[in-house]
């Protein structure tokens, strides 16, 4: 018991979190490959339902590694471009031991802010989450009973995803020393 307080401690402490991810980035850089922890911001949290029965919840959350939301002006109206991040879906406990879904859609502050002050911005940035959770995880969700929950910012434990992308010159050249045991990547 002494040994996984232990280790609880250590994921929960802040300065072993950041060793963690300075390890992580050093090694995909090994690799040729730029590697950005996006912490969500909590922001609120839609419920529905999944496939008519199970419970879950989106954590509509902000991180400024996202792109800023843009208009564009058209016949009728404006056509709004909103760039996110999708973590894929995971079951939590609850406190009751019943398990419940939650995904994490991430976009810009100024898209949560703009949300904040119109309430057909928020229906968008709404359907902008329910469609990417069911486009990119392949779920039916139930968007008649979508509801925003009140005084709630974010349910579960808030988890970092990480986006990769290529350096610009591959990956690096490994030191030629032909002592090595180990064979080459």
């Amino acid at each position: 018991r002494a040994l996984f307080a232990e280790y609880a401690a250590e994921l929960t402490d802040p300065e072993q979190r950041r060793l963690y991810e300075e390890e992580v980035a050093a090694l995909e850089r090994e690799r040729g490959m730029e590697v950005r922890f996006v912490h969500p911001t909590p922001g609120f949290v839609l419920r529905t339902s999944q496939a008519g029965s199970r419970r879950c919840y989106i954590n509509v959350c902000s991180n400024a590694l996202m792109g800023e939301p843009r208009a564009r002006a058209e016949r009728g109206g404006q056509r709004w471009e909103l760039p996110y991040s999708l973590a894929p879906g995971r079951e939590e406990l609850r406190p009751a031991g019943r398990r419940r879904l939650l995904y994490d859609v991430v976009f810009h502050p100024a898209a949560l802010r703009l949300a904040a002050h119109s309430a057909r911005f928020r229906r968008l940035l709404c359907d902008t989450a329910l469609e990417a959770v069911e486009s990119h995880c392949g779920v039916g969700l139930d968007r008649n009973n979508a509801t925003v929950l009140r005084g709630v910012s974010y349910k579960g434990v808030p988890q970092a995803p990480v986006i990769r992308s290529p350096l610009p010159g591959g990956a690096p050249k490994p030191p030629d020393d032909g002592d090595s045991p180990l064979p080459p990547f």
